[in-house]
């Protein structure tokens, strides 16, 4: 029957070779591909990065743009939405809760305060925290927004980045010091970096707040860019206590790496 068979091509030229619905695949293609470019692109940058056809594109930014996901700026160029706000905030919450069972093994194993960041623009947020057992233990306020430069979380989290990229950020940001231990200039912080990458985590030694080190890793491959540690007191976070803390951290690191990776059954 003809209406079968025109029926059964459509459906073939709609959905993707995961089995997925290929319009969809490719709009959130371009909205990540928006994302990676600094959140404002125009069509021609997109039909280059991800090889589409400019009609293509076209409509799909169109039909993005009436949902409130994407913005058409007055210099015909397109921005993302702010209706993305909502749901980056709820998924950063529902993140946060998925890490709370990781963090709780990180205290276990650890006996200090677990916390989990993302990179959120040039900002670091908390989006998690499980509180050490111990009467004199760290807080960090879930939703708290830092800079990157002071802390460990900061360092794990950009010590990949392009040395250009960081200092861009920096020079965004600036660099005040929390301590007296802080660093304070781009030289400094991307050695620092470098010495992050040798080692394979960061230190955050009395840089935020004297008195408190922190030691964090990189989530790997993580669907967005985090990072996971433990704070304590210097006195309790020595030389020593880093040597059995790192591997438990890079453990659990992984571990939560793959839950996050895990799409859950197909409905």
């Amino acid at each position: 029957m003809p209406s079968s068979s025109a029926s059964t091509t459509d459906a073939a030229k709609s959905s993707s070779p995961s089995g997925g619905v290929q319009s969809l695949e490719r709009a959130f293609d371009l909205l990540e591909r928006m994302a990676d470019a600094g959140g404002e692109v125009g069509l021609s940058e997109l039909a280059v990065s991800s090889g589409l056809p400019l009609p293509t594109i076209h409509r799909l930014m169109r039909t993005l743009v009436s949902c409130g996901y994407v913005r058409q700026q007055p210099n015909r160029r397109y921005a993302l939405g702010p209706r993305l706000i909502r749901l980056g905030e709820s998924a950063a919450r529902l993140l946060g809760t998925w890490a709370r069972p990781y963090l709780a093994r990180l205290v276990e194993e650890t006996g200090e305060t677990a916390n989990m960041a993302l990179l959120d623009g040039d900002e670091i947020v908390y989006v998690a925290q499980v509180p050490s057992k111990h009467s004199m233990r760290m807080f960090t306020e879930v939703g708290r927004r830092v800079l990157p430069h002071s802390t460990g979380v900061g360092k794990a989290l950009l010590a990949h980045t392009p040395a250009d990229e960081v200092r861009s950020l920096l020079a965004r940001t600036g660099m005040p010091a929390a301590t007296e231990k802080t660093i304070t200039t781009p030289d400094g912080f991307l050695t620092a970096l470098e010495e992050v990458r040798r080692l394979g985590y960061a230190i955050d030694d009395n840089e935020q707040e004297i008195g408190v080190r922190c030691l964090a890793v990189p989530v790997p491959n993580s669907p967005t860019a985090a990072a996971i540690s433990i704070s304590g007191p210097a006195g309790r976070v020595t030389e020593a206590a880093t040597e059995k803390i790192v591997p438990v951290l890079q453990q659990v690191a992984v571990e939560l790496s793959a839950a996050l990776a895990s799409s859950g059954p197909a409905a």
